[in-house]
């Protein structure tokens, strides 16, 4: 319903950012690096939001990425991770973090987030993974060796980058598009971060 929110920043508390636009301020739930990234109060502002609708209440969730807002929906997605839970993990890791960390296997860093336990952790990083392996089949059958020719043409740390863009839903073909125009050399992290950049000013 509400894909962004652009106005002007008047409060800020833990968890919580208000954006007034046209008269109306909308409270929206966020995480700690949303609020990191935001500006001073009373200056302009934007939030790509996620509204949550349940029998009780519309809870509008914020962010200031794009890549978060499209993480906090993969993590939603994931049986067993709420609103809540998927802001306590955005509150800890970036996008680029988690999609890394799910690509390693490395359920204990989602631990760091509060209310986040060893279980639910292992199940944030297999169901990932299976959609990210999903995806990889679904395009070797459209396009047989494309997966081979990225795990053979591009250095390790691209190959990672490539397998941590597939859990954050993109095709093999289209990471490896992204990541092939960077530097290999760069850090992981950072060819990630690039490359959602790139493909978010895509779309």
């Amino acid at each position: 319903m509400f894909y962004s929110i652009r106005g002007v920043l008047t409060h800020m508390e833990p968890g919580i950012t208000v954006i007034e636009c046209g008269g109306v301020g909308f409270k929206c739930l966020t995480s700690l690096s949303t609020q990191r990234a935001m500006p001073k109060l009373g200056e302009a502002a934007t939030l790509f939001t996620s509204l949550n609708v349940r029998e009780d209440a519309l809870d509008l969730f914020g962010f200031a990425t794009r890549a978060e807002q499209n993480c906090f929906r993969l993590l939603t997605a994931i049986s067993g991770v709420g609103p809540k839970a998927a802001l306590a993990v955005l509150s800890e890791l970036t996008p680029e973090q988690v999609a890394l960390a799910a690509a390693a296997g490395d359920s204990k860093a989602f631990t760091r987030a509060s209310g986040v336990g060893p279980k639910l952790a292992q199940r944030i990083v297999l169901e990932l993974k299976d959609k990210a392996g999903k995806l990889a089949a679904a395009q070797e059958n459209l396009a047989p060796g494309v997966s081979a020719a990225v795990s053979v043409s591009a250095s390790s740390g691209a190959a990672e980058a490539v397998s941590a863009l597939t859990v954050l839903g993109y095709t093999p073909s289209e990471a490896a598009a992204a990541v092939g125009k960077l530097d290999s050399s760069l850090p992981v992290e950072e060819l990630i971060r690039l490359s959602l950049r790139s493909m978010m000013q895509k779309n």
